[in-house]
């Protein structure tokens, strides 16, 4: 085996494992909040949120999560799920939480999503790559 076909099974490999944990995290939370488990709906009304609106942002947040995890949509679920965790960064700067634990988990969460995104294939890499080619 050559080290190109090496590199593309490690590349593969990552990007699953990432994507997969991603997918597996939002599908979670989602389903959390259209379940209203307690945890979900307390955690709901500690940011200030009227717990009419859990089940609306539990739909949004698996309907994007499912578009992310689909090949042929993963761009349009990319760019959804960017909005989505940066609602959440909004909501915890708003109230002015801790950093590295509140803030910017979403963050953290939005990068792998990225980075698995990045990792899809050649063409995905060109389209945001900043090297002249």
């Amino acid at each position: 085996m050559n080290t190109t076909t090496e590199i593309l099974k490690k590349r593969l490999w990552t990007r699953r494992v990432i994507s997969s944990l991603a997918i597996l995290f939002l599908l979670f939370n989602g389903s959390a909040k259209i379940a209203q488990i307690p945890q979900a709906v307390t955690g709901t009304t500690q940011l200030r949120y009227a717990i009419s609106i859990l089940v609306p942002f539990g739909i949004i947040l698996s309907i994007c999560t499912l578009l992310y995890a689909i090949p042929k949509t993963n761009f349009l679920g990319v760019i959804l799920l960017t909005g989505c965790l940066g609602r959440a960064v909004a909501t915890h700067v708003r109230l002015e939480q801790p950093l590295a634990s509140h803030v910017l988990f979403p963050v953290y969460v939005g990068i792998f999503i990225w980075v698995a995104f990045y990792l899809r294939d050649r063409k995905t890499e060109a389209l945001l790559s900043c090297r002249k080619n």
